[in-house]
């Protein structure tokens, strides 16, 4: 019978077309041999393990190596795209029916191996997902990471920052324009302590306004890429428009005793929960990304303290991409509202539910938890209509409730959702499309109408990891100077910090080595660049890049 029924099975399996062999169709046809082979083996590995336990090593050994045979026999069969024949599969399958029968003769029953690999299924699910979480963790890592060319272009240019006194004196020059608070001229405000990022927002927006000279940038940044910023807006032109450049450390007025955010920043357990060893797996990891203690991040609640005679200004975020002409949100109708965003609750979980703790009834008295959620990223912002409302002081309110962190996690959006409740105008969605930065679904005719793209959520466009579809996109509005600057000059700086700093030329005989080939510098100039990091240790970095021969920098 068994035979009768195997041969007229293998007749019908000979005349499946091989190049049209589909061995996971193969794996799932009830008539298939592979499909039998395969849920024998699943069978056997379940009584190898009861076997082990009950200590029949000897029978444990024998299903093992029929197991081994039959997942060859597999892998054979999947190679060469033809299917398994009766003459192949008989004797495994055979075998294997014996050893099985054998096992349920040792009273290995069904109720004992259904208990046995529902305990095993679950040690899986738990080892899957201990998995995701590790991957998880390493994505978020990967996301957190500044790439070394990225890094070197900084460096690069806070040498020519500290070098060329021009351009010092070209940012002292421009200090005091008068473009940087006329009303007439349209604003735009970024805070970030990425160089390239903050360019292509820069570039984007006046490659695509239909009057770049009427565009007044202001950007924000911390001490240590102060001097990059300069440099770099500076040194290019951007079609005309206007470019401040500013750091966070002389907003002196913005310290712990005015505002809550500082205090909590500066919090020692804050640090410990961001970079301590202990970390709890059950928090997610994007919500222990040290973005969140960066001050920059908080600066939007700010805004009219930084720019006191500006009346509207158009937030953007380091991660977007401008695509059309951003002058007309500055006539958009708020109705008396401060903030204009676009709303993003098409889908249901970008309601308030999901930002804040309902649970809390500060939250709960207050707040419809169906509200509709907008986001950050491209706000306008009417400065006259925010002190009217007195906004920052909500923000403040909002930010000593949450001492605790019990009304919500991290983040600036869900402060935002709060200070701005009831003041925020809905914007056309193809003002500001999201996503860019998870969704590898976004439909193309959206994200062609945008006028904004945000890359927000992990796979930033300057990144290994971000989305091959969506990354031309940020390409193209990269300036060509900055995407190849002087590999000799980078490298070099680069070098110079990192080893300069640490005090490192203490390792000349090593460091020599190193020079020749990380730099490719030739040996000409190889002790001026070592005597240079001799420099640095004695006299300290800046002072040791202002006397540099500038033939170590190209």
């Amino acid at each position: 019978m068994w035979t009768s029924l195997c041969q007229e099975r293998d007749a019908r399996i000979e005349q499946v077309d091989h190049k049209d062999l589909n061995f996971t169709e193969q794996i799932l046809s009830a008539t298939s041999f592979s499909r039998q082979l395969a849920e024998q083996m699943t069978l056997a590995k379940a009584y190898v393990i009861i076997a082990k336990e009950h200590n029949n090593l000897h029978l444990a050994w024998e299903l093992s190596s029929r197991i081994r045979s039959c997942q060859l026999l597999l892998s054979r069969a999947a190679m060469r795209g033809e299917p398994i024949t009766l003459k192949e599969a008989e004797p495994i399958i055979k075998s294997l029916s014996s050893l099985i029968f054998k096992a349920q003769d040792a009273h290995y029953d069904i109720a004992t191996t259904i208990m046995t690999m529902k305990s095993h299924i679950q040690a899986l699910e738990e080892r899957a997902n201990v998995a995701i979480v590790q991957s998880t963790v390493f994505g978020q890592l990967a996301a957190e990471a500044l790439p070394k060319s990225l890094h070197c272009i900084n460096v690069k240019l806070t040498v020519d920052w500290l070098k060329k006194q021009s351009l010092q004196g070209l940012a002292d020059d421009k200090r005091n324009s008068p473009r940087f608070t006329d009303n007439n001229l349209y604003h735009f405000c970024i805070f970030s302590d990425n160089v390239l990022a903050t360019s292509v927002v820069v570039n984007s927006t006046v490659s695509n306004a239909d009057h770049p000279k009427q565009l007044v940038f202001h950007v924000v940044t911390n001490g240590v890429n102060y001097g990059a910023m300069q440099a770099w807006f500076l040194s290019n032109d951007f079609k005309g428009s206007t470019i401040e450049v500013q750091n966070i450390e002389d907003f002196t007025w913005l310290n712990a005793s005015y505002a809550p955010i500082v205090k909590q920043l500066l919090d020692a357990n804050s640090w410990a929960y961001y970079f301590g060893g202990d970390q709890d797996l059950k928090v997610e990891p994007k919500l222990r990304n040290p973005k969140y203690l960066s001050l920059l991040n908080h600066l939007r609640f700010y805004i009219p303290e930084i720019y006191p005679q500006l009346e509207k200004v158009v937030f953007l975020d380091d991660d977007v991409v401008v695509q059309k002409d951003l002058t007309p949100l500055f006539s958009l109708d708020l109705h008396g509202n401060v903030n204009g965003a676009v709303e993003t609750c098409l889908e249901a979980f970008h309601r308030y539910y999901k930002y804040l703790n309902f649970s809390n009834s500060i939250i709960s008295s207050k707040f419809d938890p169906h509200t509709c959620g907008w986001a950050f990223g491209m706000n306008v912002f009417d400065l006259i209509a925010w002190k009217k409302a007195n906004v920052t002081a909500r923000y403040h309110h909002w930010q000593e409730q949450n001492a605790d962190a019990t009304l919500w996690k991290l983040g600036t959006l869900p402060a935002g959702l709060l200070t701005f409740y009831g003041l925020t105008e809905p914007l056309d969605r193809r003002w500001h499309v999201l996503g860019l930065g998870y969704d590898l679904n976004i439909d193309n005719r959206l994200i062609e109408s945008a006028a904004v793209i945000h890359f927000n959520g992990n796979m930033k466009p300057w990144l290994k990891l971000a989305i091959g579809r969506y990354k031309p996109l940020w390409e193209r509005t990269k300036s060509f100077s900055m995407e190849s600057p002087h590999r000799k000059g980078i490298t070099l700086g680069c070098l110079l910090l990192c080893l300069g700093v640490l005090g490192l030329p203490v390792l000349y005989p090593k460091l020599s080595s190193l020079v020749l080939v990380w730099t490719g510098i030739c040996h000409e100039h190889l002790g001026s660049f070592m005597s240079l990091l001799w420099r640095c240790k004695d006299t300290g970095v800046h002072t040791a890049i202002q006397e540099a021969p500038a033939e170590l920098f190209g």
